[in-house]
């Protein structure tokens, strides 16, 4: 395997220290340290989207994410403060293309995008198809770019297409997204067309385990979900889902028998970051916020980005905070670990895809420092925190990998 070939920097003392019985300021500067040395990987960013919207095309050139950028949550200067080494890039399809066509025109686009990053900035950037290749990334101090694509319509009912996306460097597909498609039933749509996978479906899940290509159950609904259980010959991945124990009614996210199932599978679920998906009671407690700004904003006539109105909101949702904590993001990593056990559990934060709703502390991809500090002081150990950043998800996709070289 390849893990043992990868010795984690971070200093060996450290595996004997009794963080809890630091102080808060002592467990911050061990968790930047375990950070910096420790490979992480996250298995969901939006950042292709994000540039897709924001105008890129080839010959007007790409957004600068090698210098600290004033929009989005993704660059190269906040990504090293934070440690991220190895954000899978969402190459994230809309379900408005499983209708109107072009699906597959557009993920070759972003796919090409992508690669830009590391073609602009190759000291900073490098892509990556393997966790051999995240090593060998890290160990140049580089950024490693994996591909996942979110939504698998741009296969387009075609299975000769995997191939096409296996060849372009996609390593996981996110089978559905807010509806259904030709593979199977979206855990945001409730017309449960195929009642799980489709016919279709069966043979694409098949398909990507012979080309070792991970299968990614966000997204899709409980029935699907069981049905890639039953038919996948080798673990599974949730790139970004959280515990539904935490948000009842909110399918998306997956229950505790789901989590067990992954667990058993040898898959891992990668905690989402959304405020929706860490707090039940995130998307009320916001609406109330706003509807006060709204309201004080109407009545005292001012627009939301004068100096005086935005001096009112930032003070009233300082005191009124709607957001979730870093510790309640770790609360779903303390369910998991109670339902699948430590080496079941991933970071797939969903940063530039959630809008405002990140938690407070975890506003960023310079922020993962703050919820290691927040796991050190639970009792989680040197080596826990690097099965969460890196090894669960190396461990799937080394398996992944050799399945699909004897088949």
């Amino acid at each position: 395997m390849l893990l043992v070939l990868f010795v984690s920097c971070t200093s060996s003392n450290s595996s004997s220290i009794d963080f809890q019985q630091l102080s808060d300021k002592e467990r911050e500067q061990m968790a930047k340290e375990i950070a910096r040395n420790t490979i992480i990987v996250d298995g969901h960013v939006d950042l292709p989207y994000r540039m897709h919207h924001q105008g890129f095309n080839i010959e007007k050139g790409i957004l600068n994410v090698s210098q600290s950028t004033k929009t989005g949550d993704f660059d190269y200067p906040r990504a090293k403060a934070g440690g991220l080494d190895a954000p899978f890039m969402s190459i994230y399809i809309s379900t408005k293309y499983q209708g109107s066509g072009g699906a597959k025109l557009l993920a070759d686009s972003l796919v090409l995008m992508t690669k830009k990053i590391a073609e602009n900035w190759p000291d900073k950037f490098a892509m990556a198809y393997s966790p051999a290749d995240i090593i060998s990334n890290f160990e140049a101090g580089k950024i490693s770019l994996p591909l996942g694509m979110e939504n698998g319509a741009p296969l387009e009912g075609n299975l000769q297409n995997l191939d096409h996306f296996y060849e372009q460097g996609i390593r996981y597909i996110t089978l559905t997204h807010g509806k259904d498609n030709l593979i199977g039933d979206s855990s945001y749509d409730t017309t449960y067309t195929h009642g799980g996978l489709s016919t279709f479906g069966v043979e694409v899940v098949k398909k990507m385990n012979q080309l070792g290509i991970m299968v990614d159950i966000s997204h899709v609904s409980d029935d699907t979900f069981l049905d890639v259980i039953e038919i996948s010959e080798v673990p599974v991945i949730a790139s970004h889902s959280s515990a539904r124990y935490f948000t009842p009614g909110f399918e998306r996210n997956m229950d505790d028998q789901m989590i067990a199932k992954l667990g058993q599978n040898g898959g891992v679920i990668m905690i989402n970051f959304g405020g929706d998906f860490i707090d039940g009671d995130f998307g009320e407690s916001n609406r109330k916020v706003e509807e006060h700004l709204s309201k004080w904003l109407e009545e005292n006539n001012y627009e939301k980005d004068e100096p005086e109105a935005m001096a009112y909101i930032e003070a009233y949702k300082s005191e009124n905070d709607p957001f979730p904590s870093v510790s309640q993001v770790a609360d779903h990593i303390d369910h998991v670990l109670s339902i699948a056990g430590i080496d079941h559990i991933g970071l797939g934060s969903d940063f530039d895809g959630v809008g405002d709703t990140l938690p407070t502390g975890l506003k960023d991809v310079s922020m993962y420092p703050n919820l290691i500090a927040e796991l050190l002081k639970r009792g989680y150990s040197k080596e826990d925190i690097e099965k969460i950043c890196f090894k669960n998800i190396f461990r799937v996709w080394g398996e992944v990998i050799d399945y699909s070289k004897k088949n």
